[in-house]
């Protein structure tokens, strides 16, 4: 397995290197301490899977990996960061990272991160595997209340509820408020959408990538 190394650290890209190729089977094939030289990089050495760093000195590692997945579709990305806020999480998926782990980790869940990526498995470190379905979940009704700025946050919600096919009933149990206050909702969706029917709506939502049109 052929890893290229994305750190602006000397010591820390040399203490990673001496881990990864202490494993049999695993060469370090090449180094970049910035953003700027990984697409050479990675056309000269052909890695099986990058191991890059969030913060790096001339662009973040996210520009770099979305240049990657241009240039490169199917290659690998593995985030290896001191960055352990949900924001660069977030980020770093939306961006095609195949893993996310915090600098720290043991070297075993290095390698076996390392390894998963680059079979075309996803790893996140434990800490962080907890919070990816609920930041998800955040970002889409974030994008709802900018793909709609007339709708108000929760009629964004009810939105992208309807839009993943619940009904009334379903969505009144997942938001634990009273039916009618669900109709109410649609109904001012509707009138804000310029809709006349759910189906119209759900189309509208799913049109923006809301609900199943999302995934």
């Amino acid at each position: 397995m052929r890893v290229l190394l994305v750190d602006d650290h000397p010591l820390f890209r040399a203490g990673l290197r001496a881990a990864l190729e202490s494993e049999p089977g695993v060469t370090v094939v090449g180094e970049a301490e910035a953003a700027g030289p990984v697409p050479d990089a990675v056309e000269q050495h052909r890695p099986d899977v990058v191991v890059m760093d969030l913060s790096l000195p001339d662009a973040s590692g996210l520009d770099a990996t979305r240049k990657l997945a241009a240039l490169h579709p199917g290659l690998p990305v593995l985030m290896l960061t001191m960055a352990a806020d949900d924001g660069s999480l977030l980020a770093a998926l939306q961006a095609g990272a195949r893993g996310y782990l915090v600098k720290g980790a043991g070297r075993e869940e290095v390698l076996h991160a390392v390894r998963t990526v680059a079979a075309g498995g996803a790893v996140f470190g434990a800490d962080i595997a907890a919070r990816i379905t609920t930041l998800l979940a955040g970002s889409r009704l974030r994008e709802a209340g900018q793909l709609f700025p007339s709708l108000t946050s929760r009629e964004a919600e009810v939105l992208d509820l309807v839009a993943r096919g619940l009904d009334n009933h379903r969505i009144a149990r997942e938001l634990v408020v009273a039916e009618k206050t669900v109709r109410n909702h649609v109904t001012h969706i509707f009138e804000k959408l310029n809709v006349a029917t759910r189906a119209e709506a759900v189309a509208r939502a799913r049109d923006m990538g809301l609900g199943d049109g999302g995934n």
